[in-house]
């Protein structure tokens, strides 16, 4: 089969998108960006392998299954489940061998002995306690390995290096150094051996309910032997120069993001991308082609970061801030959207005894005013119009974008996808493609 890949370093997250030979999405993939560009492709580019696996499963299982009841539904999320435990598990390991690789030095000769004692109780106890965060039902804050063992890693560290005598400043210091390596080796590559033992421990889970007279066997591991070939791969995106791809392979954002729009929602003509770096407004031509397009000048002022900057001023998960500001009851003017003063000019609204509901419904209204302008200086708002990037899953956002777009341009359709933060590595992909398969 051959495989045509789209990926899109962005400043926060990098995506990639896998595409067949009939332009059927086959997987999607992300991953947090970091300074090692060349690990972030590769780890999306695995995480889009990973989730094609899944996609030919479902194939698989429908062609042997009429999923009248939806077990396969209930499968496959399963399945996913024990695989990333699986995943977990593996570089849980790394990690722990490479803070043991890392114990060298003056710092650490006194104390050597107690501080090899120390990480092993800490690590006992966080692959302890993995099981539960890979239970049936548990919903973790986070997918990324940094997140979840970090967090586990650093509350045991401290009751242990309680307990044991050593200084704690230590144990942080080894996971420090060797998270950072860690992350920059993708997960190995034993793809089927993960499958077939998540595939495994899911049937001993299941063994006593109606899962258990499925023959699941035959479908995972025709899945896990189709012969995937990464035919072509277009990089794009905001570090898309670090890309470790030649020339041919790049393309700018602003054709990948139309495009891919296009793709999403054929009808479009005006795309708005709100990203963590940037806002891009763009015009497109009936096939997807780019007219015309904007973007912000000089800094990241009203884009994710933005938005993460004001969630950390208020102590809160970026995904809170959209739910909050919809329960607000009043307009609040925010007269800046530059993070350098956006903090002390929040301060002051707190101080003032606004409610933190209306200061931030505020500062989602500023967030689009400033995009509303960009739109406008790319020639304006045409019929269809799509919203994409991580903040068009911000309810806020899109609630002030919908009454902005209503006084300014009246009765609109406005596209939002669900994987709406895919759509430069769609767009990426869909060049792909057609180098391969128009040329």
């Amino acid at each position: 089969m051959q495989c045509f890949i789209g990926i899109d370093l962005g400043s926060t997250t990098t995506k990639a998108i896998l595409m067949d030979e009939n332009q059927d999405i086959l997987g999607r993939g992300i991953t947090n960006s970091r300074s090692n560009y060349d690990t972030a492709a590769a780890v999306s580019k695995q995480e889009a392998m990973i989730d094609a696996r899944f996609t030919l499963l479902r194939r698989e299982l429908d062609k042997s299954s009429n999923d009248a009841d939806g077990k396969i539904d209930v499968f496959l999320s399963e399945l996913e489940r024990n695989f990333r435990y699986e995943q977990f598990l593996e570089q849980l390991t790394d990690l722990e061998q490479t803070c043991r690789a890392n114990i060298k030095g003056d710092r650490y000769k006194s104390a050597e002995s107690d501080i090899k004692e120390a990480l092993e109780e800490v690590f006992r106890r966080v692959q302890e306690e993995a099981g539960a965060l890979y239970a049936p039902g548990v919903k973790r804050k986070s997918d990324f390995f940094r997140d979840i063992a970090g967090s586990k890693y650093l509350s045991i560290a401290e009751d242990v290096a309680k307990q044991a005598g050593v200084n704690y400043d230590l144990l942080i210091n080894l996971y420090d150094k060797a998270i950072i390596e860690v992350e920059n080796r993708p997960p190995g590559g034993d793809l089927k051996g993960k499958f077939l033992r998540g595939l495994q421990r899911l049937l001993e889970e299941k063994k006593n309910t109606d899962l258990a007279d499925v023959d699941f066997d035959g479908p995972v591991n025709n899945a896990l032997d189709m012969e995937m070939e990464e035919t072509y791969v277009i990089g794009t995106g905001y570090g898309r120069v670090r890309l470790p791809f030649s020339k041919e392979h790049i393309r700018s954002e602003i054709l990948c993001h139309g495009l891919g729009a296009h793709v999403m929602f054929e009808g479009t003509r005006t795309v708005l991308d709100i990203g963590g770096q940037d806002t891009k407004a763009i015009q497109v031509d009936p096939a997807g082609i780019v007219q015309n397009f904007q973007m912000n000048d000089r800094c990241a002022a009203g884009c994710g970061r933005y938005l993460g900057y004001i969630a950390d001023e208020m102590k809160m998960g970026l995904h809170e801030l959209g739910p909050l500001a919809m329960k607000s009851t009043k307009s609040v003017k925010i007269n800046s959207t530059c993070t350098v003063f956006a903090g002390a000019e929040l301060r002051d609204r707190l101080a003032m005894g606004e409610e933190r509901s209306d200061i931030l419904a505020g500062l989602h209204r500023s967030i689009i005013l400033r995009a509303m302008s960009i739109i406008a200086r790319s020639g304006g708002i045409s019929d269809e119009f799509t919203f994409t990037g991580g903040v068009a899953k911000n309810e806020a956002a899109v609630k002030e974008l919908r009454k902005l777009i209503d006084e300014n341009y009246g009765d609109m359709t406005i596209n939002i996808d669900p994987d709406s933060i895919y759509t430069g590595a769609l767009g990426a992909s869909t060049f792909a493609y057609r180098a391969v398969m128009e040329n």
